[in-house]
């Protein structure tokens, strides 16, 4: 019998655990290394998601290891109001990365910076309102789960006095289309804000928005929407927000997202990937901002604010990325995996669209793709034989969105591991069709 079987565990687990949305794997994790977790029975699962999107090195790297070992060995947590020689130093070096925002605030998860962004925009422009995309994950505590529109909101009662949504620009179904079928970003955002602008009370504080929506199916701004977006912002007195929970430090072929368009954010937030897989986000702004919030009595004292291990563990990261010239390997092999996956489609029916940039990529199984209409079922199958065969992949399931697979492997994949993932792929989508089609050529509804 396997040992994932383990009656005393899952009992145990089913008895003093606290259900927090979806359900577990049938495995019981018992170590991981690189870009593998092992179960049980000592059996290879390759982690396309990096854990939660956040081992960007892979899991147990030497580096973090020995960073971790040594910085509980001289200082791991302080009185919030005492500072350290890591966060200086991580600030400082953020701060280079990403010109203008000089000014750096550590705090431990994304949600967590989000929260702090928010209120740090609101101080400052004296407004309340905050607009974010309809299907947006920002965090599950206070004003960031009031700015998040993808899951979560029914029967917790009333969000945050002034949220706001606009839909999330999606150009495999566009709601606004040029001449040739193609999305007409730049009207559909047009007929957004007039819509904010109709609803707003004069309180518009800032937008928060993620340069691909993660939870939202990998869906990416076009090219050019983010500047119009902030243009937008500008015209009304708006700070922008950007969350790069998933996309900074690398990830998709550039250290920040908004790099590739020219556009620097008011604020910008961090977490998951500059941790590694521990605990620890950014908030990074500019001096103007920091200055006028600091004036105005800005408040965010937490328990773990500028704890020193996780910031030494995020100098390691930068440290790691430089130095193996780890954005660069997410253009290269982010090119690999999206032929790779971009093959698939071309041989099944049932992959409507392979979207992303560097290694956060989004594969999305539909029924049909002339009608792309999304199958949850065949999804869920194919995710089912993947982890079967030793492959982990995350697929969004949320209502509206599609079955749409995330997939982001470490930053430190080889190429081999890569190959592997994509046969493993290609396997679980022959097995899936072959469970779940009832008529020939149309999945099982």
């Amino acid at each position: 019998m396997s040992r994932n079987q383990d009656r005393g565990f899952w009992n145990a687990a089913q008895k003093h655990l606290i259900r927090y949305g979806g359900a577990f794997e049938p495995a019981i994790i018992e170590r991981a290394a690189g870009s593998f977790v092992y179960d049980a029975d000592d059996k290879p699962i390759l982690d396309f998601t990096s854990g939660q999107m956040s081992a960007l090195l892979g899991h147990s790297h030497p580096r973090i290891v020995s960073t971790v070992s040594r910085q509980v060995g001289q200082v791991a947590h302080l009185f919030s109001g005492m500072l350290s020689r890591p966060v200086v130093e991580l600030a400082e070096r953020l701060a280079a990365l990403a010109p203008r925002l000089d000014r750096v605030l550590l705090l431990s998860t994304g949600a967590e910076s989000n929260e702090a962004a928010i209120r740090m925009a609101k101080l400052v422009t004296g407004k309340h309102e905050i607009v974010a995309f309809s299907k947006s994950w920002h965090g599950m505590t206070g004003v960031a789960a009031s700015a998040t529109y993808s899951a979560g909101r029914k029967g917790y009662g009333p969000a945050a006095v002034g949220s706001l949504a606009i839909p999330a620009p999606n150009s495999f179904r566009p709601r606004f289309k040029h001449a040739d079928g193609s999305l007409d970003w730049q009207t559909e955002l047009d007929d957004a804000f007039d819509l904010v602008d109709s609803q707003s009370t004069g309180n518009l504080a800032a937008f928060v928005a993620e340069p691909i929506l993660s939870s939202g199916g990998i869906l990416e701004l076009p090219q050019g929407y983010l500047a119009a977006l902030q243009q937008k912002c500008r015209e009304r007195g708006m700070l922008l927000i950007l969350d790069e929970a998933q996309t900074g430090i690398g990830r998709t072929g550039h250290m920040f997202a908004f790099q590739r368009d020219g556009v620097t954010p008011d604020i910008l937030t961090l977490s998951k990937t500059i941790g590694a897989g521990l605990p620890l986000s950014a908030v990074m702004t500019t001096a103007e901002i920091e200055e006028e919030a600091h004036a105005k009595g800005f408040l965010f004292y937490t328990t773990h604010v500028s704890d020193p291990l996780p910031a030494a563990v995020g100098l390691a990261v930068l440290d790691v990325v430089e130095e193996e010239k780890l954005v660069e390997r997410a253009r290269s092999m982010g090119a690999k995996l999206f032929a790779g996956l971009s093959s698939l489609k071309q041989r099944y029916e049932c992959v409507g669209d392979v979207r992303g940039r560097g290694l956060l990529l989004g594969v999305e199984i539909v029924k049909d793709r002339k009608e792309r209409a999304p199958d949850h079922q065949l999804g869920a199958a194919i995710a089912a034989e993947a982890f079967r065969r030793g492959l982990s992949m995350n697929i969004v399931k949320l209502p509206g969105m599609g079955g749409v697979f995330r997939i982001a492997p470490p930053l430190t994949i080889s190429d081999e591991e890569l190959d592997l993932g994509l046969k493993i792929i290609a396997e679980s989508i022959e097995a899936g069709l072959a469970a779940n089609t009832s008529r020939p050529g149309i999945a099982a509804e």
